[in-house]
């Protein structure tokens, strides 16, 4: 068995954490915005809000990629405007393999976030903004740290969530290698091939070690995250 990556198999892999990071921290500040809202206030359509974050879960990934087809596409309603004003283009490229990602991995990151921020006592906040403190003032020096462990989770099962994504990015951007061809979609073209055999062998064991550090990466940073919040001394 040759244990050697090939320039495809460098390709993919590299493509995969570029769409991996960009999935996970640029839809951070939205996930952030939910989170808090979902958290801390009662509004009416809440319930709304909270099944629409968590639909990618339940739904079959095609069915999302379809959706971002529809909307990102050159004719979607977004992707024809984007397209217009700004010459951007979403589908069959890396930027529309980050959004397919970002939007299966969002659930993830907003229920890391949620969990963490309702675990803290509100009654911090409140005494802020008794004393003076301000909405902004309360968000970013009381409420975000104690947000922090989760936040982290978050980020890192995004990015994880990303990496291995194939559904939606196979139906939003097809399987262009070196343009969306990631590590799950080049895992799948192998196994289509005649002697793809080894090549599939060595991209799954790249999947599952780069999952592996991501989540004993988010194990360990929320544990830093927790001991710089005070909470394990609580």
């Amino acid at each position: 068995m040759n244990w050697s990556i090939s320039p495809m198999e460098w390709q993919a892999l590299s493509l995969s954490l570029k769409v991996g990071l960009w999935a996970s921290f640029a839809s951070l500040p939205l996930g952030l915005g939910v989170a808090w809202l979902l958290a801390r206030k009662r509004f009416f359509g809440h319930g709304l809000l909270n099944a629409v974050v968590h639909l990618p879960l339940v739904v079959p990934p095609v069915v999302v990629g379809y959706a971002l087809l529809v909307t990102f596409g050159r004719t979607g309603m977004i992707g024809a405007w984007a397209y217009d004003v700004f010459g951007l283009s979403f589908a069959f490229n890396w930027k529309g393999a980050a959004i397919a990602a970002a939007v299966m991995a969002f659930p993830l990151m907003v229920r890391a976030m949620r969990l963490s921020l309702e675990s803290q006592d509100p009654g911090l906040e409140q005494a802020a903004r008794t004393l003076g403190a301000n909405p902004f003032r309360v968000f970013f020096t009381i409420t975000l740290p104690l947000m922090l462990p989760g936040i982290v989770t978050g980020l890192v099962l995004a990015f994880a969530r990303a990496l291995g994504e194939f559904g939606a990015t196979i139906t939003f951007v097809s399987n262009i290698p070196g343009a969306t061809q990631t590590l799950p979609l080049a895992l799948y073209n192998f196994t289509q091939v005649p002697g793809g055999e080894a090549s599939a062998l060595r991209l799954a064991v790249l999947s599952v070690g780069v999952a592996l550090i991501a989540l004993m990466a988010s194990e360990y940073l929320a544990r830093r995250a927790r001991h710089l919040t005070g909470e394990d001394a609580a």
